[in-house]
């Protein structure tokens, strides 16, 4: 079964963690480093594709792409 977005980027956050506390072996950390550059790979092509779709949405009916400002959730 295929992760949700926010599955991949909370398995990501605790990967960084992890690396930030620094008391993990080498090998470890390289293979935490590389899961986690797949996994920042494969949230940034899930927010590309998302773009995507969000841009043909708003497109208008005379068929011209009219950009709108998403606004922060913050």
């Amino acid at each position: 079964m295929a992760k949700t977005f926010e599955e991949s980027l909370d398995q990501l956050e605790a990967i960084v963690r992890k690396l930030e506390d620094g008391d993990l072996p080498l090998e470890e950390s390289l293979e935490l480093f590389e899961k986690g550059v797949k996994l920042s790979r494969e949230c940034k092509e899930r927010l590309v594709r998302a773009e995507r779709r969000i841009e043909v949405l708003i497109k208008e009916s005379n068929g011209e792409l009219k950009l709108e400002e998403m606004a922060d959730e913050e």
